[in-house]
């Protein structure tokens, strides 16, 4: 199996217990985190917390680990996102596609740190992470649609300008809550998506599947298995 398939699955989560029964698997290429999910898991976010995290992480196979920078200003944004690519080469700093957000993370591509632009919304958006040259932009799909808009076509539209500018940039697709997403959008083109332990359960459920694997278990113990 490649190190770094085309199809590229994170577990969203800060929570280390779904980490320890979700990463044995093997389906996810990584792990991705921000700060509503630290609140969430009643993790702190400061930087001595997220090395341990990162470690563990790594130490469960996790090929990536994103971690969000923060702060109030510009230098904030780059002094955090630095701190937090010194953890390791494989941790990958989210920044906010605010003006803001976006000026720091244009000085972390600069100083060689791999930067996803996050919390985007709309299409001309990712031409922002593009023109920066970011590793990543993560559409939030199911705030799309509370917003009134149409998920599923506006990610599709987002890959969409991506290939139209050739750009490398991958669309880490975010805030999914129904597993016929990654399944609509996978035939469109898109190949990155982040999602809950929820709907890595959902992966798993086909009760027909079920149904073939306990009738292999009983042949084997009818054939003296």
């Amino acid at each position: 199996m490649s190190s770094s398939p085309n199809l590229r699955l994170y577990l969203d989560s800060a929570d280390t217990d779904e980490w320890r029964a979700w990463m044995p698997t093997g389906l996810f290429y990584g792990i991705t985190s921000n700060p509503l999910l630290l609140e969430r898991a009643q993790v702190k976010c400061d930087l001595p917390t997220l090395k341990k995290l990162a470690q563990e992480a790594f130490q469960l196979g996790a090929q990536e680990m994103q971690l969000q920078t923060w702060g109030d200003s510009v230098e904030d944004l780059v002094s955090t996102g630095k701190q937090l690519a010194a953890i390791d080469p494989r941790v990958v700093v989210k920044s906010p596609i605010t003006r803001l957000g976006t000026t720091a993370a244009s000085q972390l591509i600069a100083a060689g740190v791999r930067v996803t632009l996050t919390a985007v919304y709309s299409v001309h958006q990712v031409l922002i992470a593009a023109a920066l040259g970011a590793d990543y932009v993560a559409p939030y799909l199911g705030r799309i649609n509370d917003a009134g808009g149409n998920g599923r076509e506006t990610v599709t539209k987002m890959q969409q300008a991506l290939t139209g500018v050739k750009s490398p940039t991958r669309l880490l697709t975010a805030s999914i809550r129904d597993i016929e997403d990654i399944s609509v959008l996978a035939t469109q083109g898109l190949d990155t998506f982040t999602f809950s332990a929820k709907i890595a359960a959902a992966f798993f459920n086909a009760p027909a599947t079920e149904t073939a694997t306990a009738d292999f278990a009983r042949a084997v113990r009818n054939m003296g298995g």
